[in-house]
């Protein structure tokens, strides 16, 4: 079914799978098993030397684990766009300045006495920034966990306000550079410090039984989006689809316009929620309300930048609940390439590197946000590992920025100090593998790479990329980074993703050594 991709981009650029199993390009595995280095590098020359990347841009770089010496480079020093790779920066940081075992707390605050069972002012739902709140398999039910909690204290009256919270970062809740169009599409939901179900709403869009009546809109959860303007008609059940859908960058009216056919099947769309914390006061209201806990007041919600009374500071924690494990966290965020995660967990890194900051005496001057916070402990971290600024530029933590740059050889010696780390092994495990799950389910399968290969997929507009670790046929460790940029793809021709692929299966298959 069409949907006009001026107004809604629905493929999600940093998670686009890429062929499915039985369509790939492999690569010769039978050169590739008795491979030199010089007949591996001739090999992958092929690959990237096809005249359909004639204009486009490549940077390779292949390093051992094992020896450190370099098996393979084309370009490694070119600045490129690393689209979803760029995670990988975001997981180094998060790593070394939150830990593995970190859990984030989602809390109901008072700043009043309760009295006799009664609340002596507002109710306060704050939220730090856990981006699996209300997910399945991880606090579904968080809402009723902490109005368990609350009714249980002896409080049943709340005398003022329930307040959705979620400045607990500061800036906007778009990373930098992020493209206007995507704003309103599921894989660029507002980064929240108070996320509920990943910020996303199901949209379903069917058709009347009649043309030229209205087409009916149904949102799920109901109420994510305040205003919906439908002006979508059913059209003749031999007409062509043409369903449209539009919402302005910071507002929170949906617009539906143009026309379905009659009989046509049903459509569901998975859009940006426009006010998630909204949506977590209006879920959690109910829930008080399930366990006889009254709120007298309004819900009201507070965002950055509003200024508010309030000392959080001598606020006292009535309930709470708590996130999986940091490293649970990446897993699922690497593995599914999950934006809202991976920029959630860049601005709770910066709030700390604040934090440590303002502790130290000698802030730096002016106003940064969160994220800018920690793209400030990024660079800090990067400048001490050995990767200087000219070789990696990062502005976002999911790589939806076009302003995110990375050499391939910044990426390879990223993954070597990650692949030596006392995580490392979790992290790696954290990567797609090949043919088995994340964004790779579907790739490389019965290849030399399959259940071999972990690694980062980033996709987007004109740009493929591929960066993890793979063990070749003779046992040797290898990290590897493949940028792809500036690809116009033809109408007929296949997905660049399998000339990425065909390179690391080659390196699966390579029985030479470094």
């Amino acid at each position: 079914m069409k949907l006009s991709p001026f107004l809604l981009r629905i493929c999600a650029a940093c998670m686009l799978l890429g062929g499915m199993a039985g369509t790939h390009a492999y690569a010769d595995t039978s050169i590739a098993g008795t491979m030199t280095r010089e007949q591996l590098a001739n090999a992958i020359d092929e690959q990237i030397q096809q005249p359909r990347f004639n204009a486009a841009s490549w940077g390779i770089a292949v390093v051992s684990l094992d020896t450190g010496r370099t098996v393979y480079a084309h370009d490694a020093d070119r600045l490129l766009q690393p689209a979803s790779t760029a995670k990988l920066y975001t997981a180094a940081l998060v790593l070394d300045t939150i830990g593995t075992d970190y859990r984030i707390p989602t809390q109901l605050l008072a700043t009043r006495q309760v009295i006799q069972g009664r609340l002596q002012g507002p109710l306060i739902l704050r939220g730090m920034g856990d981006p699996t709140l209300g997910t399945p398999g991880t606090n579904m039910d968080w809402a009723d966990q902490l109005a368990e909690q609350v009714a249980a204290s002896g409080m049943h009256d709340v005398q003022g306000d329930l307040i959705a919270d979620d400045s607990y970062f500061q800036g906007p809740q778009t990373g930098s550079g992020w493209e206007a169009r995507d704003l309103q599409s599921w894989f660029a939901v507002p980064a929240s410090a108070l996320s509920v179900q990943e910020n996303v709403a199901d949209l379903t869009v069917a058709p009347a039984n009649i043309p030229g009546h209205p087409a009916s809109l149904m949102l799920d959860p109901p109420g994510t989006l305040m205003h919906l303007v439908n002006n979508l008609e059913t059209g003749a059940r031999d007409s062509r689809p043409d369903i449209n859908l539009y919402r302005a960058p910071g507002t929170d009216s949906l617009y539906a316009f143009g026309t379905i056919p009659a009989h046509a099947e049903t459509q569901t769309y998975k859009l940006a929620m426009a006010d998630p914390a909204w949506y977590a006061g209006t879920h959690l209201r109910e829930a008080l309300e399930r366990h006889g806990v009254r709120i007298h007041g309004n819900l009201r919600v507070r965002h950055w930048p509003e200024q508010d009374s309030t000392d959080l500071g001598k606020a006292v924690v009535l309930a709470q609940v708590l996130s999986p494990p940091v490293m649970d966290i990446l897993d699922r965020g690497l593995k599914r390439s999950q934006n809202l995660y991976l920029q959630n967990l860049l601005q709770i890194a910066g709030v700390k590197a604040q934090a440590n900051a303002e502790q130290s005496g000698d802030p730096p001057a002016g106003f940064r946000s969160s994220d800018a916070w920690g793209i400030r402990a990024l660079k800090q971290l990067l400048d001490s590992i050995g990767i200087a600024p000219g070789m990696a530029q990062i502005e976002d933590g999911a790589g939806l920025s076009r302003q995110d740059l990375s050499t391939a050889n910044a990426m390879v010696h990223l993954l070597t100090y990650l692949a030596h780390q006392p995580y490392g092994d979790a992290l790696r495990n954290a990567l797609p593998s090949a043919g088995v799950d994340g964004t790779l389910q579907w790739r490389m399968r019965h290849t030399a790479a399959a259940d071999n290969v972990h690694a980062k997929t980033g996709s987007m507009g004109n740009v493929r990329c591929l960066v993890g670790y793979v063990t070749t046929a003779a046992g040797e460790h290898l990290a590897f980074a493949i940028m792809l940029n500036n690809f116009v793809r033809g109408e007929d021709e296949p997905s660049p993703s399998r000339n990425l692929d065909a390179i690391v299966e080659l390196l699966a298959s390579f029985q030479g050594h470094s």
